[in-house]
């Protein structure tokens, strides 16, 4: 356990979350956590992402475009933390889909609280019901050839910023 993790969220088994998790999705209650070396926390709304076994880990998989300003906190701390909202709390999650963290401090904005993770080095959101920690052991940017044809042009359109597929294996999964 990491020094300065409060214990005020119960560790459980992921796949006790995972229907959970789902719902949260289709409520769009699911929020990305990034923290670059400058050590300012962001959160991003997700409304993709799945989980499951991957090199006989246990993984969740976010999709995050180079032009987002959570995807640069990735890339340097190599982690990030899937954090889900209690139900009834989606306006906090629209709000953090719509600003950016260049612009706007979305924790002091939506009165959340960035508190340690359990295991990684950057923050879990102490007002969601589930944290998932994760350190990231693969990506690759999608390839425009290799998508659907209907898909590339239903989600991106003409667009050439297309999502980076990040694999990080779950480190902790904690509720409460």
């Amino acid at each position: 356990m990491r020094e300065g993790f409060v214990m005020t969220k119960k560790v459980v088994d992921f796949w006790a979350c995972q229907d959970e998790v789902t719902k949260a999705y289709q409520d769009k209650r699911v929020l990305l956590l990034g923290q670059g070396k400058s050590g300012k926390p962001n959160v991003m709304t997700i409304g993709w992402g799945s989980w499951g076994i991957i090199w006989k880990r246990p993984v969740f998989t976010v999709l995050v475009r180079p032009s987002r300003y959570t995807y640069p906190m990735l890339e340097e701390t190599g982690e990030f933390s899937v954090n889900v909202l209690p139900p009834g709390k989606e306006e906090i999650a629209k709000f953090c889909g719509s600003n950016s963290g260049r612009s706007v401090d979305k924790f002091a904005a939506q009165g959340l609280t960035p508190i340690s993770g359990r295991v990684i080095s950057i923050p879990i959101v102490q007002e969601c019901i589930i944290n998932v920690e994760c350190r990231i052991i693969y990506k690759s940017d999608l390839l425009p050839q290799a998508l659907n044809g209907p898909i590339r042009a239903e989600i991106y359109g003409e667009s050439q910023d297309l999502h980076r597929i990040f694999i990080g294996e779950i480190v902790s999964c904690l509720r409460g």
